[in-house]
């Protein structure tokens, strides 16, 4: 017998995840998924009586009037439609530690080199939605434009309750600790290692496995436009059909959190099709590019997503990502050139060490250089590397995990993040070291005067 491609529970929490979890492979494809045989209509997208009794209900990633080949959109068919429940009112106490509205009234414009250590757990109670909080951020959740840069530390799961995220797409990197993610579409296991990507307005639930979780997590504010290659996972049908007396929705619009209560599931979608969908992928599967003579490569061939803006080439946020690879460049300073970007750069380690940082840079911390700030290796990398001379031969960086989110816009830091006891106050120090090795004889130089062109007399 042809084993089903979705377990469907009833009466029992999404807490139980299957070891076998199935998933549809591909990005930007058209997928259709049913938990139901049958239960996905045929021949058109609201028929006036859906297979099973079941409610058809459409959720946008665009708009109408987007061009076909950008459009994204997803039908739902599920047991109840999502619109039942009750006013939303604003969530008490209030999330003090969540921007999408970075202006001089509530964040910090600074070009210094900051740099952050992993920070501790929490020792109460704390799920992903109170776990998390923001570092920088640019733009306008309102205006729809803009990006923000979260961390998060729980220790529970959420408990009859679901977030949506109304003001953009979330790309979460977990650090520490499993998830396991339930969304309208199936459910998800996300490892450190790999990434997922919640699109804007979809309902999920956090859950974790393993307790301790620590990650970072970009969010782009406005339609998705996060595009990559291939071995991408997104969810199969799975739905539930039991009561949830007193269910929340916890919705983040502008920046605050307000709640809703209904009495059911929200993740009773038995069957679903289309193209707007949470997806994951698993970054040991990237490819990375390399120089095979000379010189260093751009940063840009390690570009796993980007959210791209209407000037060509210019992204309003990448994700980039340094994985184990070789070096093999002859005659080169190989660790990453210094620097000062027109982009700012916000860089985080999942696990193992940077190449460009000798100490203080650790996994589950993080470091922000922002537009024309100068950047770079330490003074023990740069030490060692040229140390080693140009006969250094090839060599394979293993055992590490470092990423980059990569944007145009000049990020503002929140208070909170720059008073933060976690801040590594001594960052500039690793630079300060770094001497001069500038070396000529005097009586082949001309003066400056003379090569200027200037006369004294």
């Amino acid at each position: 017998m042809e084993k089903p491609a979705t377990e469907v529970i009833k009466g029992d929490g999404w807490g139980r995840f299957p070891d076998d979890l199935e998933y549809h492979s591909g990005f930007g494809n058209h997928f259709e998924s049913e938990a139901i045989a049958g239960s996905l209509p045929r021949g058109q997208n609201s028929p006036l009586i859906c297979p099973f009794g079941l409610y058809a209900e459409q959720i946008s990633g665009t708009s109408f009037t987007s061009p076909r080949k950008l459009s994204q959109r997803s039908w739902f068919y599920r047991i109840k439609p999502s619109v039942t429940h009750e006013p939303f009112w604003p969530r008490e106490p209030s999330h003090k530690k969540l921007v999408s509205e970075f202006d001089g009234s509530n964040t910090v414009a600074n070009p210094t080199q900051l740099r952050w250590k992993p920070v501790d757990i929490p020792d109460s109670p704390t799920d992903f939605i109170d776990g998390l909080y923001t570092i920088c951020g640019a733009g306008s959740s309102f205006l729809r434009h803009g990006f923000a840069i979260h961390m998060y530390t729980a220790n529970k799961s959420m408990d009859n309750c679901a977030f949506c995220n109304a003001d953009g797409d979330f790309l979460v990197v977990p650090q520490q600790g499993r998830l396991w993610i339930t969304t309208e579409c199936g459910r998800l296991q996300v490892s450190p290692g790999e990434i997922v990507v919640l699109p804007q307005g979809f309902r999920f639930v956090v859950d974790l496995p393993d307790g301790p979780s620590r990650g970072y997590v970009a969010e782009v504010f406005g339609a998705n436009g996060l595009a990559a290659s291939r071995d991408f996972l997104a969810p199969t049908a799975w739905f539930e059909d039991c009561p949830r007396p007193g269910f929340t929705i916890i919705q983040k619009f502008g920046g605050e959190l307000f709640n809703a209560r209904q009495d059911f599931s929200p993740f009773n979608v038995v069957a679903w099709h289309g193209n707007y969908v949470p997806y994951k992928y698993d970054l040991s599967k990237f490819c990375p590019y390399n120089t095979v003579l000379i010189d260093h490569g751009d940063p840009s061939i390690n570009t796993v997503l980007t959210a791209p803006t209407d000037k060509p080439g210019v992204a309003l946020l990448d994700f980039v990502i340094f994985p184990p690879r070789w070096l093999v460049a002859e005659h080169t300073f190989r660790p990453p050139y210094y620097h000062r970007n027109c982009m700012s750069e916000f860089m985080g380690l999942i696990y193992g060490g940077y190449e460009a940082k000798a100490d203080g840079f650790l996994p589950g911390g993080a470091s922000l250089h922002s537009c024309m700030t100068p950047h770079g290796p330490d003074t023990k990398t740069y030490e060692a590397t040229v140390a080693r001379g140009n006969e250094a031969g090839p060599h394979k960086i293993t055992d590490t995990m470092a990423f980059m989110f990569e944007s145009c816009l000049m990020p503002r830091t929140c208070p909170w993040a720059l008073d933060s006891h976690f801040r590594d106050l001594d960052y500039y120090q690793c630079w300060i070291g770094l001497k001069s090795h500038f070396s000529h004889d005097k009586t082949d130089v001309k003066s400056n005067d003379l090569q200027n062109g200037n006369k004294s007399g």
